[in-house]
């Protein structure tokens, strides 16, 4: 039987904005307006169809995301001059000789830190550039660029699905919510304690599969897959010592600048920019050589660049059609005859179906948070539930969305293409999903409804 093979990324985007497009010339439009109390109300409003606007929206895609995609130029041009020096590759390779069968808790540890940073500060955009560092690494210890994604991008999202700390999630709902904030630190810190403690052990399960068919590949000899990497114990020189010297101080500053100083895309990108030039002054490279590779990086990432600015074109359309408010509205009044458990439960779908219209949590909190909190009261489920049913719908379907910035940047800092990561990643958010739903439903109980 012929396998069903997914579409070109950039058909599946296309294909979503002319759905959108169609949508809007039969989904009535409408909006919240925010009264002199804070609170919102839904009016209706005349639609505004969308035609010809499906090619329009997508150079405003471009102009919503520039930031991002300046981004990704930037930093892969980065990292492209940085692995045009040869030092990383050395490094790897020094590395996989001197850990020996220790890889394993290499990407345990890995998997812990970058969850624990989702879930203590949001980590999110911040995951790109470490992708590109993780990736390679994987790869040279007999992995695949799946694992790097796993222990960084997905590890990170589990954080943020379960955060307890989070700022721009739990934080910025709780105020919404008139909860204080952080509270309910309790239950949320059990969530991701046993949500992380799940995904490693799916890291360790797929490492040891992985490793498996690969050894089994290189036995079969050339033309049978992917070769295992026998790295050479041979010393690092002067030059590559200081590259990576360079590399370490660029990661703290990083971790830094984003938990003391709210670091975000300029600053970002600027340290990357500033990593790849040292770098290439300390290889010796002249100005042509610096600018050259840099352009080479720019150019082998530009097809993601492109994917970010068409994505966005989605929610442009939407938005200008004056019916994302309406879906809102009507996915609202499913909520009213559901009972404690179904509303609870609907909450939480609702969420994550929304996750694929308005990716950004602190927009979505802004917009679901008012009207989800009196629907909570009214159907006795506490805020708490309610604040976390926002966390796990805004979190799992992150990692599959195709709006997602974060996510295709991401991909294409692992040189993973969206079709290819769709049907990888597909089982896991789904189980992700019941999982949270089973978490979800002891919050109804009384005993922990206010956690």
């Amino acid at each position: 039987m012929r396998k069903l093979k997914l579409p070109n990324t950039y058909v599946i985007i296309a294909a979503i904005i002319i759905l959108s497009a169609v949508m809007t010339w039969f989904v009535p439009g409408g909006q919240y307006v925010k009264s002199e109390d804070g609170s919102l109300t839904y009016e209706a409003v005349d639609s505004v169809p969308q035609t010809w606007q499906v090619f329009s929206a997508i150079y405003h895609g471009f102009v919503k995301q520039a930031g991002i995609i300046i981004f990704i130029l930037v930093v892969g041009g980065a990292f492209w001059l940085l692995n045009a020096t040869g030092a990383v590759e050395a490094g790897i390779k020094r590395f996989i000789v001197r850990i020996g069968n220790r890889d394993k808790l290499v990407l345990v540890t890995l998997t812990i830190l970058f969850s624990l940073a989702g879930a203590v500060f949001g980590m999110s955009e911040e995951t790109i550039p470490f992708v590109g560092i993780v990736v390679p690494l994987a790869i040279s210890m007999g992995y695949d660029a799946f694992m790097g994604m796993l222990v960084v991008y997905v590890a990170s999202n589990v954080g943020f699905s379960s955060a307890f700390l989070n700022p721009f999630t739990v934080g910025i709902a709780q105020g919404m919510a008139d909860l204080p904030l952080f509270s309910g630190m309790g239950y949320r810190l059990f969530c991701w304690a046993l949500l992380t403690t799940l995904l490693v052990v799916f890291v360790i399960v797929y490492a040891s599969k992985t490793r498996k068919i690969r050894s089994l590949r290189q036995a079969q000899g050339p033309g049978a897959g992917d070769e295992l990497v026998e790295p050479s114990a041979e010393p690092l020189t002067r030059r590559q010592t200081w590259i990576l010297v360079v590399l370490l101080l660029t990661v703290v500053a990083l971790i830094v600048g984003v938990t003391c100083f709210e670091w975000y895309m300029p600053e970002i990108t600027g340290l990357f920019l500033a990593m790849g030039i040292i770098c290439a002054i300390i290889a010796g490279f002249d100005s042509d050589r610096t600018v050259k590779e840099l352009m080479a990086g720019a150019k082998d990432i530009l097809s993601a660049a492109l994917v970010v600015g068409f994505a966005s074109g989605i929610i442009v359309i939407l938005q200008d059609g004056k019916i994302v408010d309406s879906i809102l509205h009507a996915m609202q009044e499913g909520l009213e005859d559901g009972g404690k458990v179904g509303s609870l439960s609907a909450m939480y779908g609702i969420q994550a179906v929304i996750n694929f219209i308005i990716p950004s949590a602190t927009a979505k909190a802004a917009i679901t948070i008012p009207i989800m909190a009196p629907f909570a009261d009214m159907t006795s489920v506490s805020r708490q539930a309610m604040v976390l049913a926002f966390q796990f719908g805004d979190g799992f379907t992150n990692m599959i969305t195709p709006t997602s910035g974060v996510l295709v940047a991401a991909l294409a800092m692992a040189r993973i293409p969206y079709a290819k990561w769709v049907r990888w990643i597909w089982k896991m958010v789904l189980a992700l999903l019941v999982i949270g739903l089973l978490l979800l439903l002891p919050t109804a109980l009384p005993q922990i409804a206010g956690f």
